[in-house]
Parts: structure tokens; sequence; C-alpha cells
């Protein structure tokens, strides 16, 4: 899918969609009817299209029927979703999605998905509610009526599905020109666009729906650029699907011809008296391989045929989440040992199967194997041997010409997920001494580079927790802390040192309930004292990696709501990080200390601190530097080149200081920010020389950008 970035818009190969519901909550309402219909090289195929009503399974109120005309009568022959799903999510398959308002429609389809126990894969979607405010900010509304009255779109089919779908493709295309005059023309520029528009965006959250815009973690965005195999695919991409299933008491002949027959090499076995009207899970499942009927054979001889394959099946299946990035089931079978993994959807229930064969295209060993080393650990013996890797893992990437931005990500990712298991071990622990389950929900949430998808090998831990309800030192507190104490510690013995700055969950001023937190930010940003600011930046980079997440992202999104419009607060923030040491001298040479300058001093965290500053101030609600910058750029807040050289910086500095500390950790030295200069090539002191130039007028910069509107 991202070789669709620059896909032109008028050249789109899409499908444009519209639900009918029981109400507009996304939490409650139903689905009575669906439509489609294609979009296909900057014109609507309205001879392919989809439309189903849909049995809700609950009455459809009076005032629904009452917009879209389809009572309890209408629907009572019709399919449940359950039955109208898999149709529906072939003819979508692998396209874009339009929409208007496309959020609630997505938030529809995957609450269906989700009673019904079906797999959901979010689609990379175009909402035209929003690209009408890109294309013209001033409208009076941007309902689907106004918007095809302002562009002179015919409506005919008004609240219906097809109808609706079918005028929200023509208002795309009449869109088009408009976003052409404003240099919008490929697919990722009106994905970068619509994202600009943060008010809307937050208002769509808070009313339930799916994203509009894919805003998949910084993370996920740079594996999927990463030129190595296992980084750049998930396992739905190259499992093989559908699943083929045998029964148990199916004798081994039978399996033998279903192998040869269908070409694959293993199939699944059903529970005893399983018929397979719907898949199975994993822990239900067994295996059988071509490898057990050979053995089987050899071992009896023809006999082997008659006996039923329960006799040489293996229990339980193992097996990986579709959305598993490919390097995480290559670990798997690595550390188990075994050639074929089943593939479960979201709902557990087996949806494809991969094996050894289907994985052959696969590069940098040592990061392969450290996500699943992570994942298996059981102590922290075992955390600190995965950990071990990461240096490994980082070098092969680097080897294979992955950028550092894009290695950066990849490390922020398994910090997160260290984080996430040491919490997962803090709770086994807490619980075998007697101090029981956790109190309310809860979101342990890392921050700083971690948080931004930024970090590099010299690290050290920054981490929250977030709880639901609980009054500071009260009893859910003490708990809480008890957990961030276990968790600071796990990961302090494992390699990743304690934070400096105490900007750890087990310190009281980084947990709280949620209400404590709100307080919290209130605080910091309407009765700021410099005192206290010393380390707020990085809560502004938040991210939830184990619990209820979310509870971690609604803090983090109020944090920003809150900061909205408050000058003073970000004017503080940028005065409290400090100037950026000079990285050259009055002569452009470089300002070492015995051979080496400090990039983070003198270039990185400038970059780092404007980025977030200026997000704060004008409401971008972003976590990576280089999205932060772009988002910026978006909104016309400065020179776009300028913004965009403060990008293209950070990528040399993150690039030049990550290969010293491979080198660095490789000669037995501790890593540090500290690049030595005479080991450089011509060409990267030409490109740091340059980006040092970049950052000599942030300052000025800052000030500039702070009191813009």
């Amino acid at each position: 899918m991202r070789g669709l970035d620059a896909t032109p818009l008028i050249a789109l190969d899409a499908v444009v969609l519209d639900t009918e519901t029981t109400g507009l909550d996304p939490a409650s309402a139903r689905l009575v009817e669906v439509a489609a219909v294609r979009l296909t090289g900057g014109r609507l195929d309205e001879g392919s299209s989809f439309r189903r009503l849909v049995r809700p399974g609950v009455a459809i109120p009076a005032a629904a029927t009452a917009i879209h005309g389809i009572d309890d009568a209408a629907v009572a022959q019709a399919p449940v979703f359950a039955a109208a799903w898999p149709e529906l999510a072939a003819f979508i398959g692998d396209a874009v999605v339009i929409g208007h308002s496309v959020g609630f429609d997505l938030a529809i389809l995957k609450r269906e998905c989700e009673r019904a126990g079906l797999s959901w894969t979010r689609p990379r979607s175009l909402c035209v509610r929003l690209l009408g405010e890109v294309a013209q900010q001033d409208l009076a509304g941007y309902s689907l009526d106004q918007l095809a009255a302002w562009l002179g779109v015919a409506v005919a089919g008004r609240h219906s599905a097809l109808g609706d779908a079918v005028t929200t493709g023509e208002v795309f295309l009449a869109l088009l020109p408009r976003l052409r005059a404003r240099n919008i023309r490929t697919l990722a520029e009106a994905e970068q666009a619509s994202r600009a528009l943060t008010n809307v965006l937050a208002d769509q959250h808070r009313a339930g729906w799916v994203e509009a815009i894919a805003s998949a973690d910084d993370a996920e965005r740079a594996l999927s650029r990463i030129d190595a195999y296992p980084y750049r695919h998930r396992t739905a991409d190259v499992m093989s699907a559908p699943p083929k299933f045998v029964a148990a008491d199916a004798p081994i002949g039978r399996a033998l011809a279903m192998l040869m027959d269908t070409r694959v090499s293993s199939l699944f076995v059903l529970p005893a008296g399983d018929q397979a009207d719907a898949p199975p899970r994993a822990q239900d499942t067994g295996i059988v391989t071509e490898r057990d009927v050979l053995r089987a054979i050899a071992e009896h001889g023809s006999d082997a045929l008659a006996m039923p394959v329960s006799l040489v099946a293996s229990r339980p299946l193992l097996a990986v989440p579709a959305n598993a990035f490919v390097y995480r089931a290559i670990g798997r079978m690595s550390r188990l040992k075994v050639r074929h993994l089943g593939v479960e959807d979201e709902d557990g229930r087996i949806c494809g199967a991969l094996s050894a064969r289907d994985l052959l295209r696969l590069r940098a060993e040592e990061a392969v194997l450290l996500g699943d080393e992570i994942d298996a650990a059981g102590g922290v013996p075992d955390l600190a041997r995965a950990w071990a890797k990461l240096p490994r893992a980082a070098a092969a990437l680097v080897a294979e010409g992955v950028p550092g931005r894009d290695v950066a990500a990849v490390i922020s990712r398994e910090i997160g997920e260290l984080t996430r298991r040491a919490a997962i071990l803090a709770q086994a622990r807490l619980k075998a001494e007697g101090f029981g389950d956790a109190p309310s929900r809860f979101a342990v949430a890392v921050l700083g580079s971690a948080g931004r998808g930024e970090s590099l090998l010299a690290m050290d831990q920054d981490n929250a927790i977030v709880f639901a309800d609980g009054e500071p030192g009260g009893e859910a507190d003490r708990w809480f802390e008890r957990l961030g104490t276990r968790v600071a510690d796990t990961l302090h013995d494992v390699g990743v040192p304690y934070c400096k700055g105490g900007v750890m969950a087990k310190n009281p001023q980084w947990r709280g309930s949620l209400a404590t937190w709100r307080a919290r930010v209130a605080g910091w940003i309407r009765h700021p004292r410099p005192q206290d600011l010393l380390s707020v930046d990085i809560f502004f980079d938040l991210d939830g990696v184990h619990g209820d997440t979310e509870l971690a992202g609604s803090l983090w999104r109020h944090a920003f709501d809150t900061a909205r419009g408050e000058i003073g607060f970000a004017k503080l923030l940028a005065e409290t990080a400090g100037p950026v040491e000079p990285g050259l001298t009055l002569f452009r040479g470089f300002n070492t200390v015995e051979g080496r300058i400090d990039l983070k001093k003198a270039g990185l965290f400038g970059i780092v601190t404007l980025a977030r500053v200026l997000a704060i101030r004008h409401h971008v609600v972003e976590r990576s530097t280089a999205r932060r910058l772009e988002a910026l750029a978006a909104l016309g807040l400065g020179s776009a080149q300028d913004l965009a050289a403060l990008a293209d910086a950070q990528a040399v500095f993150l690039d030049l200081i990550l290969a010293q500390q491979i080198e660095d950790i490789a000669s037995g030295v501790p890593p540090t920010n500290k690049v030595a200069v005479k080991r450089l090539s011509r060409r990267d002191r030409d490109r740091l020389r340059a980006a040092l130039e970049q950052v000599r007028n942030l300052d000025e910069l800052a000030r500039d950008l702070l009191f813009r509107n």
C-alpha cells in the first residue's frame, strides 16, 4: 500500500463507500445498509457496484427510518452482517476507501466485525468532508449536500447507501481540480493536507470514529519503508489463505491426497467433532505436515494410510497474529524450531498458514530474532539476552542501507515492547507476592525519543503510568508505585538505565489517575514554574505501550488541547530548553572536544525541541519530529523549504550518531551522541557541515514561528 503514495488522485483506483445505520453513535449503532462503487482512473464505474441490506438484530428506531426509509420489515429477510461481510470485504480488497465522513463508516464496519468475531483490517482511506475543507476553508459547512451544491454535483438517491456513495464519488472527482490548484495532486499529499485539520480530526476521534486518514504510528510507517523484507510486510501479506483443514478422524491417506492436490505442506486438524462451520481458534487446532505423513508411512508402511490423522498431528497449533510484522514470525519459528505456523485474526481464529517456504526472503537475522525473544522472555536474564541483540540488529539494518531515522523507529518499537514485557512480568510478580491484580484500568507509556520513534543506542528509560481511578498516595497509587518500581528495576537490569532526570513511573510525578494527570497538565500549562518544566516537554511525546493504551492516548491528546493558544507556556518551554551549542566555529570548522562533536547538543536536541514547542503552540497533534515539521509546513507556518531542511538535518544527525554508536559498541566503548569527525568520509563531513548550518538560526526561527497565527 505504501507504493500508492505518489499515485495521482486523478488516476486513483478506489472504492467509494457509504453506510446507513440505526443511529449516529458508532459504539451502539448497527448497520442496516452498505453500498460501494468503484472509482477507476478518474471516473466512477457505476456498473461495478455493491449494495446490501443487513439485518441488524435490533429494532430500527423510527427516527432512523425517517432519514433512510429502511424499517424492520425491509431487512427482515436480509442477511446478518457476518454473512454479508465476506462479500463486501472481497469487493473492497486492497483498494483505497473514499467516503464522506468516512471515519464514521469505518467505525461502524469495525464494530460490526468485532461483534461478529470477524477479522478487521483498517483500509487506507480518504475523507471527502476533509478534502472539501482543504480545498475551500471558508464554506458555511461541509455536509454532502453543501459540498455537492458548491461544486454543482447533482444529488440523487440521498440517504440511500448507493445513492450517497455515487454522490460522494462525484464530489470527490469535482474536488480534484481545486485540490490541484493548492498543489495537492497525489494520495500522500491529500492525506497530509487532511491530517493538518487537527480540529476536525479531534472532534471525530472524540465521537468514536475511526481515524479518517490512517495514522499508523511512526515506527510502523518507518518499518514499511525499510528495505528489509521482514520489516516491510506483515504475516497477512505472505500467509497462505484460506487455510486448509482436515477432520481429526480422517485417514492419513486422505490428508496425503489433500496435501498433493492443494500443493501445500501442512493441514490444520479440526477439533474432534468440529465440522468447520466457523474457523477454530489456534488453541483448539492441531497441525499435520508432509513430514508427519512421511514419518508415519516410514514407520507403519501402507497401514499408515488408514490410520486417523489425529495420531500424527501436533497440538496445539502454534500461531502468530495476522497483523504481526514478518520479522516476529521468523523469530518465533527460529525460537520454537518449527517450520509451520498458523495465522490468527484479531479474535484468535485461524485465517491462514505460514511456512518456512513463505519466508525465504529474509535478511537482518539478528533483528528478526530480537522481537520474538522479548515477547517470550520469562524474566530479567531472558530479557537481557534478547536486548543484547539490539546493537547487532541495528548494525545489520544499517549495513543494508536502511536510513538512521528508520532504524531509530525499529529501536523505539522494541523499547516499547521491552517496556511492555517488563510490565507484564512485574504484574505477575505483584500477584505472586499477594498484591493482587491491578485495581483499575491502566496504561504504561514511554516518553521522549521512544515515544517519538527516534531512539538510538545510547538511551535511558522514560516512562509513566496513567490509571483510571485513584487518589495520590491512595491504595491504587501505591499498587502502581510498586508496578512502576519493578518496571524501572527490570529495565535497568536489562540494560536501559534509570533516567537521570527521574522520568519514571516509580516516581509520583510520573504516575497518577486520569484526573490527577489532567490537573497536573493544567498546572504545567496555566501556572508554569521553570523548575517544573525541566522534563515536562517530553510528556508531549507520550505513547502507550501496555494495558489500556487509549487512556494514555486520550491524556496525550488532552494535553495538546489544553495547551492550545497558551503562547506563554510554549515560550517558557523553549526558554527552559536553552540554546543549541554551536557546532561550527567562526570559520566553519567543527567545534570538537577531543576530536568529537556532540551532535545531540549541537543539532539534534534543538530541532526536536523546536518541532515539539511549535507543535504544542499550533496544536499539531503528532509525535515524531519529522511529522511535526511536515504538519507545520502544511499549516503554512514559515518556509516549507526551511522546515524540510530541518527534517533533513535531523536525518543526517541520526545517521552519523547511529553509525558512531554501532562502531563504538563493537569496540567496547559505551555509546554516546559524540561523533568522531576524523572517521567521517568527505561526503559525510559535507553533509554534517550543511546540517549544522541549518540549526544556526533556530532561536530566531523559534521566536518568529511561536507568535504566528
